[in-house]
């Protein structure tokens, strides 16, 4: 039997450990709970962004639309800290990144506006990341890349779309780097999935991208000027003619390409000269086509 001199040192050490591991699992349900509360704040704010996402796009003021959105990427990027695995948010700050740098950057500040067009792709390729398309995968065997993106399905069609979109663009601004043009397949056959799955996702956009991929190259360079006229028409379909993005960038593109200056001509003054804005989900996007084609008509002389 121990003594009572004996047993005290012995309890101690129980009272001890026993607080101790009591402690530890504190600690750990506090950091979890920290974590799981930081994640769901921002699940619950998910709807908040929704309707800025929405309202964004019906915004008829160009001024306006431009102050707003570098806060609300911002937002997002504070929202993504919280939660990184957030894919809809992470797909929502792509196509921000993108929007803004389009919209408002490119014409003014190409070196700023390929700098978002790369964060946008970040935010996607990590979506695509936990999709098991890694960044080895990505610019490895094109075999080996196609078979993963077979295995995608609709769930990943915002994903791809913003990827392909965002490298697409990153591409155009980095022109000078052959390692980034011989990328551009590779954002093609993300794109092409995006058709396979959804051809009217994002207004027709997989078709007015592939539009952009046959008609800014000459045939020579693998352009193909009819292609590229079918999937202008085909979005042009699919948005019942109201969506003046179609006949911006057929005119940049396609008519460019072709030295066709009467086309080139003709489409952006008919932009220019429209003056109803025909859906409210197409209000910021065609005021923005409108402005551009301003622009492109200001080189008429210098491109033709």
């Amino acid at each position: 039997m121990l003594s009572s001199a004996e047993i005290q040192p012995t309890l101690a050490k129980v009272i001890m450990s026993t607080t101790i591991k009591r402690l530890c699992i504190i600690w750990f349900i506090s950091q979890l709970s920290a974590c799981s509360i930081a994640e769901l704040s921002v699940k619950a704010s998910m709807p908040m962004i929704d309707g800025g996402m929405q309202a964004i796009k019906r915004e008829t003021d160009l001024q306006l639309a431009e102050d707003a959105m570098p806060a609300n990427i911002e937002l997002m990027e504070g929202m993504l800290i919280n939660a990184p695995n957030n894919t809809k948010l992470r797909n929502y700050a792509a196509q921000a990144y993108y929007g803004y740098a389009y919209g408002f950057i490119e014409d003014v500040n190409k070196k700023r506006a390929s700098n978002f067009y790369q964060r946008g792709l970040n935010h996607a390729l990590y979506n695509l990341h936990n999709e098991g398309i890694t960044q080895k995968i990505l610019k490895g065997n094109l075999t080996s890349l196609q078979t993963k993106l077979n295995d995608l399905g609709k769930d990943e069609v915002a994903t791809l779309f913003w990827a392909a979109s965002n490298w697409a663009k990153w591409i155009d601004h980095n022109r000078n780097s052959t390692t980034a043009i011989a990328d551009l397949p590779r954002a093609a056959m993300l794109m092409q999935r995006v058709i396979e799955l959804d051809e009217t996702f994002f207004m027709a956009g997989p078709h007015i991208f592939f539009g952009v991929y046959y008609g800014s190259r000459s045939p020579m360079l693998g352009g193909n000027f009819t292609l590229s006229e079918q999937h202008f028409n085909t979005a042009r379909k699919l948005n019942n003619n109201q969506l003046l993005m179609v006949d911006l960038l057929q005119a940049e593109y396609l008519d460019r390409q072709k030295f066709d200056q009467q086309a080139f001509h003709s489409r952006l003054n008919k932009i220019i000269n429209t003056d109803k804005i025909h859906t409210d989900d197409m209000a910021l996007i065609n005021n923005i086509a409108k402005r551009k084609a301003k622009i492109l008509l200001s080189k008429e002389s210098v491109w033709f």
